[in-house]
């Protein structure tokens, strides 16, 4: 005859049984990672920039990982109803956004009913890549250089358009205007490339836009940009210099473009996506892709989860002080 185990002990090796299945689950789930397609949330509509570059970071992801990777375009509120989406998904690596500044560092100090907070309902992957801003001007204006714009701009002012109110490149031409004294009146437009038929025919003075949009112009001799926000020139075109170079001190500024999961991902998880997503940048046409459409590719130390974490929250404090130049508060 079997001893009969007394009641508190059947119940501690029945507790220790469950404890050893609790933590082999999630071991088990990370290990089976990805078995089903993964959705990417591209916050605004198909054919602007984001969804171009997250289709080709999509189709990375899936060539790493072996899964399906469906892009859903869910635009609306500057990017803010995509990226509310990503921070309420379920926390399992099947649901990502594609982030930019409007949703992560711009909504913030423009928005007041914003769903999530997008320094803390976010695990970020990796920074895929950024447009630097540039100044273009109209050939009627007579200057060709950031110096002789400001000179020109305190004899008369300057109208120079952005692509909206409270838009990333609006924020850029306010820390211009503070840091240079420059005497200019904003014309904000729907979007870059709006404005770019009044710049060519002379309605607007200048536009502060991506480089990939104000490119094809300043080659075709429509208009001309007089600097780039990057630390270094680009190799699109090595003619044009930085606003560093021009002598307005440490003057960066971009649209990027970033991957990240609903805060609580496993880490894990985080790491084979990030992975994925790194290998899939540096390898075959991707490079050569992203540069032809007028970017440029994310340092190794930016496309890590720390990285990017970093650049969002430097990022996030600049446009808050920009918002505050211009005057902008939530609505």
């Amino acid at each position: 005859m079997h001893a009969t185990l007394p009641i508190s002990r059947r119940r501690l090796i029945a507790g220790l049984g469950l404890g050893a299945a609790v933590t082999l689950l999630p071991r088990a789930a990370l290990a089976a990672f990805p078995d089903h397609p993964i959705r990417l949330i591209v916050p605004f509509a198909a054919g602007g920039n984001a969804d171009i570059v997250g289709r080709i970071v999509g189709e990375r992801i899936s060539n790493a990982l072996g899964q399906p990777v469906v892009v859903d375009n869910r635009g609306g509120a500057g990017g803010s109803i995509g990226a509310e989406a990503v921070a309420r998904a379920t926390p399992d690596g099947y649901t990502l956004l594609v982030g930019s500044n409007g949703p992560l560092t711009v909504n913030p100090f423009v928005q007041a009913k914003l769903g999530y907070d997008s320094l803390k309902d976010f695990a970020p992957i990796a920074l895929t890549s950024y447009v630097p801003h540039v100044v273009i001007l109209s050939n009627s204006v007579a200057a060709q250089t950031v110096a002789e714009l400001i000179a020109l701009s305190k004899k008369e002012q300057i109208s120079i358009a952005t692509s909206g109110v409270g838009s990333a490149t609006h924020m850029t031409l306010e820390r211009f205007k503070a840091q240079t004294g420059a005497n200019i009146v904003h014309v904000p437009y729907r979007s870059g490339g709006a404005l770019m038929p009044d710049l060519i025919g002379g309605s607007i003075q200048a536009a502060v836009t991506e480089l990939s949009t104000a490119l094809p112009l300043h080659k075709g001799g429509q208009a001309h940009i007089v600097a780039i926000a990057a630390a270094q020139r680009s190799k699109l075109a090595e003619d044009i210099p930085t606003f560093i170079e021009s002598g307005v001190k440490d003057f960066t500024a971009a649209s990027y473009i970033g991957i990240l999961a609903p805060a609580g991902t496993p880490p894990a998880i985080i790491a084979q996506l990030q992975k994925a997503v790194a290998d899939g940048l540096n390898s075959g046409s991707t490079p050569d892709k992203l540069r032809d459409m007028g970017s440029e590719i994310a340092t190794p130390e930016q496309m890590t989860p720390a990285g990017f974490a970093a650049f969002i929250r430097t990022d996030y404090a600049s446009m808050g002080e920009a918002a505050k130049l211009a005057g902008l508060v939530p609505k």
